[in-house]
């Protein structure tokens, strides 16, 4: 079986764990958090970046961050895992769903302000796939109705919008290392920081709700319980994880590029022909090739292309439902919106196998056999 995801290791990850072990501080905040935090900052131009144990995590502290309160209104994509919203509804958030473009599954930016009442307060872009929203767009909007702006950035690592990093671009970002992603540690997450009026109150947030950042740098001569906050800080072990990773950042992207162009030159052909619609890419965007997928012409057929895949030794997945349709937004909402690209993804959208260590020969097998597939329906 050709499994959907297997986590690449650089060789490196157990020996800087062992260094993590060893040094007698295991808690976080440490050598290796300080060291992948300024990698981010240094690579990207991030103003702050903060190790979380997950990117719910860090959206979790940039919905604090942003200061939301029962009634405040959160724009968000339906088309995104529930983290991109559930982190805004644990704060009193009322979430409004935005439907996706045409053409892909990013939030389509030219219907965010018909979504905008009085009580909006922040919209949350998700670059699905590592392609960019259209960020322009959207921070005009932000601008004009003075909201704040959180990047799921969850799927974008080395990823850019006209030439800028992603996550570099609201007021805060936030980005995952899940095993599924590019760049991994088990589970993880960073939390960035682009506006400095935040930096103060998110290190105080991270640590607890107590100013012990302070303390340690030696800007303060005790510390205390001073805001809200939670444990969001991982353990120096995950961060010594993920600096061995991002030693390798470059070739793991290569390497993963390589994989993407040979599913898009392999599955073209179909596309032309009218079977699926493959990944666009916006001129604006670039790709990090988190995920290469297809998107199917009906849900009976998506189901069908994955039970076939898997009997020939092959394991391909869907991916999110529609979170307007879901059980929890139906019970605390009461009116469902009409979101019919968000839907169409939900329903057809079909991810491949994409791994650091997929062979180009298993590419090809997967390639002939949708093919084969597709042959056999005309």
């Amino acid at each position: 079986m050709i499994p959907f995801n297997k986590p690449f290791l650089t060789g490196k990850e157990a020996h800087y764990m062992y260094q993590a072990v060893y040094t007698g501080k295991l808690s976080g905040n440490g050598v290796f958090t300080k060291k992948c935090q300024a990698f981010f900052e240094e690579r990207y131009g991030f103003k702050k970046a903060l190790m979380a144990t997950s990117c719910t995590d860090a959206l979790e502290m940039a919905a604090i961050l942003c200061n939301i309160k029962s009634g405040d209104e959160v724009i968000v994509p339906s088309y995104t895992f529930v983290s991109s919203a559930l982190a805004f509804v644990r704060q009193g958030a009322s979430i409004v769903f935005a439907d996706s473009c045409p053409d892909n599954p990013n939030i389509d930016a030219d219907k965010i302000e018909a979504l905008i009442t009085e009580k909006t307060k922040v919209i949350v872009p998700v670059h699905y796939a590592g392609v960019a929203c259209d960020m322009d767009k959207i921070m005009k909007v932000a601008e004009k109705h003075n909201l704040l702006v959180v990047e799921d950035a969850a799927q974008a690592i080395d990823s850019f919008y006209k030439g800028r990093p992603l996550g570099s671009i609201g007021h805060l970002a936030a980005f995952s290392f899940h095993e599924t992603k590019n760049i991994i540690s088990g589970e993880g997450g960073l939390l960035v920081i682009n506006d400095a009026r935040f930096i103060h109150r998110a290190e105080i947030i991270w640590e607890k709700g107590t100013n012990r950042s302070e303390f340690f740098r030696g800007e303060v001569n005790k510390y205390g319980w001073v805001d809200t906050g939670s444990s969001f800080l991982p353990s120096e072990t995950i961060s010594a994880f993920l600096y061995a990773q991002l030693e390798n950042l470059d070739m793991i992207q290569d390497r993963r590029k390589a994989i993407w162009e040979q599913y898009n030159e392999g599955l073209k052909h179909l596309e032309e022909k009218g079977f699926v619609h493959l990944p666009v890419l916006p001129e604006y965007s670039t790709n990090n090739a988190h995920m290469f997928y297809l998107v199917c012409r009906s849900l009976e057929e998506r189901t069908i292309l994955i039970k076939y895949l898997k009997d020939n030794g092959v394991l391909s997945v869907f991916h999110y439902l529609s979170l307007h349709l879901s059980g929890y937004y139906k019970a605390n909402y009461t009116e469902i919106p009409n979101l019919p690209f968000c839907d169409r993804f939900a329903d057809c959208l079909l991810r491949l196998p994409m791994f650091y260590e997929l062979k180009a020969e298993e590419i090809k097998t997967i390639v002939d056999l949708i093919d084969r597939f597709y042959k056999s329906r005309e």
